[in-house]
């Protein structure tokens, strides 16, 4: 499937919109990630060469741009309508990636909020929109979220949706300096034939 025909896309339900990240939201962006360094920092990619830097701002957009176009990512910023200001703020980020057509029609997924904002069902409802959204408009089977043992909050999340627990992935990523265990959790198209959101909203 061609870049053109899945993205751009925006997903809304409520107050709650996912669109695509932009280079102009980078003042915004760094604002948020500064804000928040400390509570996102035990859950941060890091570089396993030991040398370099993760890309800059500018540069992740680029990338995640490009992997849009090559229909291999959705890269979601997650903004919420908040009373009296202009435009809905930014308060976390959403993407879909490693996007496989063919016989897999499958992706990961992977988020990150503004602890100013979490545990008031942000990221549920996120994720429950990105995954409708891949299963029921572009047809994907499979999505696959990877968490850290040790991070609660994101677990509470899929639980919450009912992706299955799949198991214990030793040493899959490099997080915060070093190779680090996590926990793969999945759900099939099947599964949700009514669609996660309103398994969600309707359990809330």
């Amino acid at each position: 499937m061609w870049g053109q025909a899945i993205w751009p896309v925006t997903l809304e339900c409520g107050d709650l919109v996912l669109r695509p990240i932009k280079l102009r939201d980078k003042a915004e962006w760094t604002r948020v990630r500064n804000r928040n360094s400390a509570w996102l920092q035990p859950w941060e990619a890091s570089n396993p060469a030991g040398q370099g830097e993760l890309p800059t701002y500018s540069g992740m957009v680029r990338v995640l741009n490009r992997q849009a176009r090559e229909a291999s990512a959705l890269p979601f910023i997650i903004t919420e309508r908040i009373p009296e200001q202009p435009r809905p703020a930014i308060v976390g980020q959403l993407t879909v990636s490693s996007i496989m057509w063919g016989s897999a029609m499958s992706a990961t997924l992977g988020y990150w909020v503004d602890q100013g904002r979490a545990g008031r069902g942000i990221v549920p409802t996120a994720v429950a929109m990105a995954t409708d959204h891949c299963f029921q408009q572009l047809g994907l089977h499979r999505m696959e979220i990877n968490i850290r043992p040790e991070n609660a909050a994101s677990l509470r999340v899929v639980q919450k949706l009912g992706f299955r627990d799949e198991g214990l992935r030793p040493r899959y990523l490099h997080i915060n300096g070093q190779w680090a265990d996590h926990r793969s959790f999945a759900l099939t198209a099947e599964e949700v034939p009514g669609g996660i959101l309103n398994r969600w909203l309707a359990a809330r």
